[in-house]
């Protein structure tokens, strides 16, 4: 397996772990009841797609094969053992930049909580800890407020703007990139995100 994976990772009642195949009813349900409060921020294909969509356990197993290459880490986001969203970590590039992009969605219903934010956290600090990056971005478009409330309340830098920089619904969107270093962190991203919490 690939350095770091499988991992479960906990703080409190928030738990990351391997996305699997029997989540699919619960994922299916989640995805069902916040259609609108997520789909506006879904990444699409620019080009028609003849084939049908994947089914959920085909998309597992993607996942779990990109896993398995060291290129993406596919978590479930638990809380108090109820699954609640996902987070993806995803283009993990080694040599000289060691970097990956962070993705993330939560339902509706336990948004505004501090989940996501230490979802994020643990995610981050894995990635420095274990896997050995230096970098980590999240792009979020300027329009999603509480995507950019997680990395706001995380206090990462705001690298500004790129532009049409992913492809959503039917057009280019323009999304913000936000970034973090190891060297900003060196007590980890989960200790600081207590402290502005004052945990």
């Amino acid at each position: 397996m690939a350095t770091g994976w499988p991992a479960t990772l906990v703080d409190g009642d928030v738990r990351l772990r391997p996305l699997r195949r029997r989540d699919q009813h619960p994922w299916m349900a989640l995805r069902s009841a916040n259609a609108a409060w997520l789909e506006p921020w879904d990444a699409t294909s620019p080009v028609p797609l003849d084939a049908p969509r994947p089914t959920f356990a085909a998309f597992v197993r993607t996942l779990q094969t990109q896993a398995r290459s060291g290129s993406t880490l596919p978590f479930a986001v638990d809380l108090a053992g109820e699954l609640v969203g996902q987070l993806t970590v995803s283009s993990i590039t080694y040599g000289s930049m060691r970097s990956a992009s962070v993705g993330y969605w939560v339902s509706q219903h336990v948004a505004g909580r501090g989940i996501t934010p230490t979802a994020v956290a643990l995610a981050v600090d894995h990635c420095f800890r274990v896997l050995g990056l230096h970098r980590i971005e999240i792009n979020i478009r300027p329009e999603n407020g509480p995507s950019l409330r997680v990395v706001e309340k995380l206090g990462l830098r705001d690298e500004g703007v790129r532009v049409r920089f992913l492809h959503i619904g039917d057009r280019w969107c323009d999304h913000r990139t936000f970034a973090i270093t190891a060297e900003e962190v060196p007590d980890g991203l989960l200790a600081r995100w207590h402290r502005t919490r004052g945990v």
